[in-house]
C-alpha cells in the first residue's frame, strides 16, 4: 500500500514525463485503485505486461525524483509552513494572526496543487 502512495505522489509530480501508456496503466494502479489483474483484463493485455508497465514507470518516476527531487522539496517546504504556523498560533496578538492567516493560506494553495 505504501508503495502504491509513494507511486501516487510522484505521479504527482513527474507523470506528464512518462509516455501515455505509461500514464495510463499508472492512472488505473493509482488513482482508480485497480489491481493488476483488473488492469490487465480492462486494457486487454496480461498480467505480467500491467505488472512490467508499473514497475517500469515506478523506476522511472524515482530516477526524476533522484535528479530533480521535487517532492523532496515539497515535503520540506510544507512542512516548514506547518512548523511555523504551529509557532505562531502559539503568539498573542493581531499581527499574529494576520501572519497565521498568510501561513495558512500558502500552505493550503501548496497542498491543493501538490506543489507543482
Amino acid at each position: 500500500m505504501e508503495d502504491r502512495l509513494e507511486t501516487g505522489w510522484l505521479f504527482d509530480f513527474y507523470g506528464p514525463l512518462l509516455t501515455d501508456r505509461q500514464r495510463q496503466i499508472l492512472t488505473l494502479w493509482c488513482e482508480d485503485d485497480l489491481s493488476l489483474s483488473e488492469i490487465a483484463s480492462q486494457e486487454g493485455i496480461s498480467r505480467q505486461g500491467a505488472y512490467d508497465t508499473v514497475r517500469t514507470a515506478q523506476q522511472r518516476l524515482r530516477g526524476l525524483e533522484e535528479r530533480l527531487g521535487l517532492l523532496a522539496r515539497y515535503r520540506r517546504l510544507t512542512g516548514g509552513l506547518r512548523a511555523c504556523l504551529a509557532e505562531v498560533r502559539g503568539i498573542p496578538g493581531d499581527r499574529a494572526r494576520k501572519a497565521e492567516a498568510l501561513l495558512a493560506q500558502l500552505l493550503a494553495e501548496e497542498e491543493e496543487e501538490d506543489g507543482v
